[in-house]
């Protein structure tokens, strides 16, 4: 069992037969009261993200979560498939658990599966991905009083504010938490 005391960020708890993931969590000690424990939690299954507290010593069952490395193989139907290099076998993630990810991730990327139990949750993506520009608006000229931006849109079809300079066929790094523009690659 894990208490409020062992909390830290990334670790998986089952609460009320929903599995969590902290991101967030602080310790608070009111001057009167008991102590408590606010935290910022993400459903692993719906992706939700909450504001919770709880009472100091409060317990929870920890949640084992398995993360395989994987590489995405290709589209099927409403499905994406990813396989295990290592074992070669293949587990269909159907797209609705992989909405936000899908503007990141191409052909042969590898990824890490995440699954309870057998249960498939969803991808864990990389932090910075390096990504094709496929069409970038023409720069304006003279548009340059503070940090310009133009629209870009990535070979994922994803769209993303790059710099001026940024042009169609560039290889740029997008930060996948933010979904903004790094760097070029």
């Amino acid at each position: 069992m894990i208490s409020t005391s062992d909390f830290k960020t990334g670790i998986s708890i089952v609460h009320e037969g929903n599995l969590y993931t902290i991101m967030e969590f602080q310790h608070v000690k009111p001057g009167k009261g008991p102590a408590f424990v606010r935290s910022k939690l993400k459903n692993l299954r719906s992706g939700a993200i909450f504001d919770k507290t709880w009472r100091a010593g409060e317990k929870f069952e920890p949640a084992h979560i398995d993360k395989d490395k994987m590489s995405y193989l290709y589209v099927m139907g409403e499905s994406y498939v990813f396989m295990n290099s290592e074992t070669y076998e293949q587990v269909e993630i159907p797209r609705k658990n992989l909405e936000y990810q899908l503007n990141f991730i191409i052909e042969g990327m590898e990824v890490s599966v995440i699954s309870f139990e057998g249960e498939i949750l969803g991808v864990d993506i990389p932090e910075k991905v390096t990504l094709t520009v496929t069409e970038a608006d023409p720069a304006v000229k003279g548009n340059t009083a503070t940090s310009a931006t133009k629209d870009a849109i990535l070979e994922t079809g994803f769209a993303v504010q790059v710099p001026l300079f940024v042009e169609r066929g560039d290889k740029i790094v997008v930060n996948t938490n933010t979904g903004k523009y790094d760097t070029r690659a």
